[in-house]
């Protein structure tokens, strides 16, 4: 077929593309509101892109229960780890640019990675690389709580990582971690710049994210979601703590890669939406087509394939985070059940906002709602299987 009819069918069908079922997509409220009822959360943000447009945006039930303050639809959410696709994409970018690799020894950045040594006193066979980092394959141990976690600089904290032993061996394994957060320290040493300045400047002004920050200030605390649990004896929603929201906005905890980013729905929708659009929103190249690829590769560690890659969940063949979005997407949730997930093959984004720590039956509201924003997109979804 010529090229210019190849042109002419691609144009064609991109403007006779049927569009997402706006019935079906008006039942996210009500089934949002049912979850808030069934108290599976105090209040719930869910938002829509597709195609780098949003087409749904809701808020229910909410913020604060005791002023009564209303859940808005700018409301401020912990991300927790959703920042680890951020932390990624940021790598990515210098990736891009040539300062940065994922696959050759990270200790060319970070030389004490390459000192680092299993339990038993060997050194390990093969090199800790970027990839192993991001993807938790890296062998950086979960470090103990301490009463320092927090305080201290990003600089510090990873020096502290990475004088304990490797839980196993690099790329022999996975174990959900702080591999990312050695990762965000590469970023400043390689960038010359702090850690929260650079995702600033090249990642948030960009893409318009005025709402998403390490730090609070006050007109932003304002609009933060509390966090809730469930009251074991009353069995009723309470305050639950997040360490992240400090008492005072003189006191920040620290910048950290892994999971201190405070964000709204819009902001995050566009984040993912420039991934679902290989790297472009509005006319604005974040990232290389081949970058982005790069990072939403699954891993492998010998035989087995971990449900991750380089700072992503990915829904695989046999393992499917989001049970209710296809094979192939991917995106990442948080430690409050926060949740953000990309269809890249139909340019579609969902965005899941709440602050349940504790709160059983959390997940459910989120699969209603990405199950409802497929059944909109008319893209079938084999239910996931019953656990025996």
């Amino acid at each position: 077929m010529p090229r210019h009819a190849i042109l002419f069918s691609i144009l064609f069908l991109t403007a006779f593309a049927k569009a997402m079922d706006a019935k079906k997509l008006d039942s996210i409220r009500p089934a949002m509101e049912a979850a808030v009822a069934q108290k599976q959360a105090a209040g719930i943000v869910t938002l829509v892109m597709e195609k780098g447009k949003i087409v749904h945006h809701e808020a229910v039930g909410m913020a604060d229960i005791r002023a009564g303050r209303p859940m808005e639809r700018d409301a401020l959410f912990w991300i927790a780890s959703m920042t680890k696709s951020v932390n990624a994409t940021a790598i990515m970018i210098l990736v891009d640019e040539g300062k940065l690799t994922l696959d050759e020894p990270a200790s060319r950045w970070l030389p004490e990675l390459g000192k680092m040594k299993l339990a038993d006193g060997s050194a390990p066979q093969k090199p800790i690389t970027l990839r192993m980092l991001l993807s938790h394959t890296a062998g950086i141990a979960f470090p103990p709580r301490k009463a320092t976690d927090g305080a201290i600089s990003l600089k510090a904290y990873v020096a502290s990582l990475v004088r304990s032993p490797l839980a196993f061996e690099p790329g022999s394994s996975y174990e959900y971690g702080f591999g990312p957060t050695v990762a965000g320290r590469i970023l400043e040493i390689v960038s010359g710049m702090k850690y929260e300045d650079f995702l600033h400047l090249r990642l948030f002004q960009p893409l318009g994210m005025k709402d998403t920050q390490f730090h609070l200030d006050a007109a932003h605390r304002a609009r933060v979601a509390r966090t809730y649990k469930m009251d074991e004896d009353t069995q009723t929603l309470v305050p639950g703590y997040n360490p992240f929201v400090t008492s005072d906005e003189t006191v920040t905890h620290m910048t950290e890669p892994s999971g201190g980013l405070f964000s709204t729905a819009t902001d995050m929708g566009r984040f993912y939406a420039m991934i679902a659009a290989q790297g472009v929103l509005d006319g604005v190249r974040i990232l290389s087509e081949k970058a982005v690829a790069d990072m939403t590769r699954q891993v492998t560690t010998g035989a087995k394939h971990p449900a991750y890659a380089a700072g992503w969940q990915m829904n695989g063949e046999s393992q499917r985070p989001c049970p209710f979005m296809p094979q192939g997407s991917f995106g990442h949730g948080g430690a409050f059940a926060t949740n953000g997930w990309i269809d890249a093959e139909h340019q579609i984004a969902t965005v899941f906002l709440v602050q349940n720590v504790l709160v059983p039956d959390s997940h459910k509201p989120r699969d209603a709602f990405q199950k409802r924003v497929m059944e909109a997109a008319g893209i079938p979804i084999a239910a996931p299987a019953k656990a025996k």
